[in-house]
């Protein structure tokens, strides 16, 4: 079977919509979290990474979007760029393409919302019946298919900050059992007040220094067969996914070594061949152990480090795909080179640690 690989992206960030503005801004390091009107993003924070003068009217269209919320808007849009970027080719077989989208829990401020309505109205029932498909999970999913005329499996992630690199785990499974011929997957967040309220008492005083940002990036993954006749460009190869438990937080540097030592083992790649990583960096002592977990497992290597979370803020769910897009920005438009492997990382909070390992195709 001939290898998968990613071989095109796309990004909506806090630099803007599409992958050249996510690509300027990464590889120059700039930070893109700024002060944020308490007007218009009222709550905890006074900072944020929020994709600047976004809208669904804007950047998915008049039509359509009256009651479209903020993450499926943001979820379509990226979508939108890919397919753009492809020249529609992935739809062109509408019935062969899947989408794997990662999420939070969906909008959480269309879920309060209308749970609120349904509490202030003069009865439980008199809530806007239009608004009450974007409080269920798979709504940007859902929507991001039928705007774009997927007709493929459609499947919703959520599994916190490792989000984007279960989709990415999904959608190689799914390719793999023979289900679709080719697969975008990625992840979306949105900002809001109440997401903004819901993090800030979940989180720990160290992890509240970190402002919260939103976005979101989708790949397409196909056989590098299907790549080099539609003409796309081979960017990266997906190796494989990893994925380990821990219990105490003081475990997690030898279960994110142990996870990317078997990633590295089962795929023969040599810890010096490994240029790039990519690490979730979430505040507090995980952050420094999982740094440190990956340097044991590659020794005397010295890659590059992307670190996306001090630029772009914490993303959440589409945090693994918006480093998954650096370590791609950072490779050019070339994609990584033969020899070369990349390694992106994250340690979710409830006790789990995964990684991606890619290599020049």
């Amino acid at each position: 079977m001939s290898p998968l690989v990613l071989s095109a992206w796309s990004a909506v960030s806090p630099y803007g919509v599409g992958a050249e503005p996510f690509a300027r801004g990464i590889t120059a390091g700039r930070c893109a979290v700024g002060p944020l009107d308490p007007a218009t993003h009222p709550g905890p924070f006074d900072r944020g990474g929020v994709v600047p003068d976004f809208s669904a009217r804007t950047h998915v269209g008049k039509k359509g979007t009256r009651t479209m919320d903020r993450v499926t808007a943001l979820a379509v849009a990226a979508v939108g760029q890919l397919l753009e970027s492809c020249d529609g080719g992935p739809v062109r077989q509408p019935e062969e393409t899947a989408l794997v989208l990662g999420t939070g829990s969906g909008s959480v401020q269309s879920i309060m919302d209308f749970t609120r309505d349904s509490f202030a109205g003069e009865r439980p029932y008199h809530v806007d019946p239009a608004r009450f498909p974007n409080a269920v999970m798979n709504r940007a999913a859902g929507q991001s298919a039928i705007w774009h005329r997927i007709k493929g499996p459609n499947t919703t992630v959520a599994g916190g900050w490792l989000t984007g690199l279960l989709a990415l785990s999904y959608a190689a499974r799914l390719h793999r059992g023979g289900h679709c011929a080719r697969v975008l997957c990625g992840a979306a967040e949105e900002y809001s007040e109440q997401r903004a309220w819901l993090e800030w008492h979940g989180r720990s005083a160290a992890e509240r220094a970190t402002p919260l940002g939103e976005g979101g990036a989708v790949f397409l993954l196909e056989p590098a067969e299907a790549a080099r006749e539609a003409g796309h460009p081979a960017l990266a190869r997906l190796l494989t996914t990893r994925f380990r438990a821990y219990g105490a937080e003081s475990e997690v540097r030898a279960a994110l070594a142990a996870c990317v030592r078997d990633a590295l083992k089962t795929t023969g790649v040599a810890p010096g061949d490994v240029r790039l990583v990519a690490p979730l960096g979430a505040g507090g002592e995980s952050a420094a152990l999982e740094e440190a977990g990956v340097g044991d497992a590659l020794g005397a290597a010295d890659p590059r480090w992307i670190r996306c979370r001090p630029l772009l803020g914490d993303t959440s769910a589409a945090a693994t795909s918006l480093q998954l897009a650096a370590v791609l920005a950072a490779a050019g438009a070339d994609g990584l080179a033969p020899g070369e492997a990349a390694l992106v990382t994250g340690v979710e909070r409830d006790g789990t640690v995964g990684c991606a390992l890619l290599a020049g195709a």
